[in-house]
């Protein structure tokens, strides 16, 4: 792995893919002004940004004043791509299947007793009494997991964006080992939170696949995307694109999976990379596509 500052750019990149908490955002959750900027000039430069997380569409006005262009957003793991000039209309949903969701909830009360669950619907979040409230709905239902996920209930032919499972006493790298273990062969599990909170989407269902979907309408090769995360969620991204950064703050999992490392999210590693880039095409000229391996 290398730094940002004697890590290989790519020969023309043409997307850049960057995770929010923790990468992109400020521990605050605000974009600094340098960012800002570094977004805008990319844009302006021809080159597409992506923004690829866990959140749900629901929570992406932090960022959609910086979306320019196509305002897509690929959330919820990659379960769900969003329109952000459409106030965040789901333009492509890539759901967890229902009776796949209530196996998992089965497997894992068994394989770690203790484990409580919300479900991500299309149309919102709704949890069990147990459930820690993080940023909940205050428009929610409350009840059993196995109730959420019936189709008679409120919401109930909405499409479930993933499945979260929260643990009180494990912790959060080992309880996503015992649940890949467990039920790893009919949904994928994953975790960008410091708590043991995974997050479960359908089978093949990531970052990383869906953005591969998203480039491959547009014409763009892996080669010619750069990509950043911080979280074990955005692995098989880091892994995808032909150019990745981990950040400085990043889980050991993302830093193996990328091909280099920048600064921290409070320090601006995103932008870090994105000037330099930028500084690079405007010394050397934007590579000719034909001459990229």
């Amino acid at each position: 792995m290398t730094s940002a500052t004697d890590s290989p750019s790519p020969a023309a990149p043409r997307l850049i893919a960057t995770d929010l908490d923790g990468t992109l955002l400020r521990d605050d959750k605000t974009v600094s002004d340098r960012t800002i900027a570094a977004l805008a000039a990319a844009e302006e430069a021809g080159i597409e940004v992506f923004f690829v997380t866990g959140r749900p569409a629901r929570w992406m006005d932090v960022v959609s004043d910086h979306v320019h262009g196509h305002g897509l957003a690929i959330c919820a793991n990659g379960a769900a791509v969003a329109d952000l000039h459409a106030d965040g209309k789901l333009v492509k949903v890539r759901p967890l299947e229902r009776t796949i969701a209530l196996d998992v909830v089965h497997t894992l009360r068994t394989a770690a007793p203790g484990t409580s669950f919300a479900v991500e619907l299309a149309t919102g979040i709704h949890y069990e009494p147990a459930y820690p409230p993080f940023h909940l709905d205050p428009g929610a239902t409350i009840a059993l997991a196995e109730k959420l996920l019936h189709e008679e209930t409120p919401d109930g032919g909405a499409p479930v964006l993933k499945l979260l499972a929260h643990h009180t006493e494990l912790a959060p790298d080992d309880f996503l080992a015992l649940s890949r273990t467990a039920a790893g062969d009919r949904a994928s599990f994953t975790r960008s939170s410091p708590t043991a909170l995974l997050e479960v989407s359908g089978p093949g269902v990531s970052k990383a696949s869906t953005l591969a979907l998203c480039c491959a309408e547009r014409g763009i090769s892996p080669a010619e995307v750069v990509a950043f995360g911080d979280m074990p969620n955005d692995v098989e991204m880091l892994r995808w694109a032909g150019t990745s950064y981990a950040m400085g703050n990043a889980h050991p999992a993302a830093i193996a999976a990328a091909s280099g490392r920048t600064e921290s999210n409070g320090d601006d590693g995103v932008a870090v990379v994105i000037e330099r880039i930028l500084a690079e095409r405007r010394t050397n000229g934007p590579a000719r596509r034909d001459l990229i391996p």
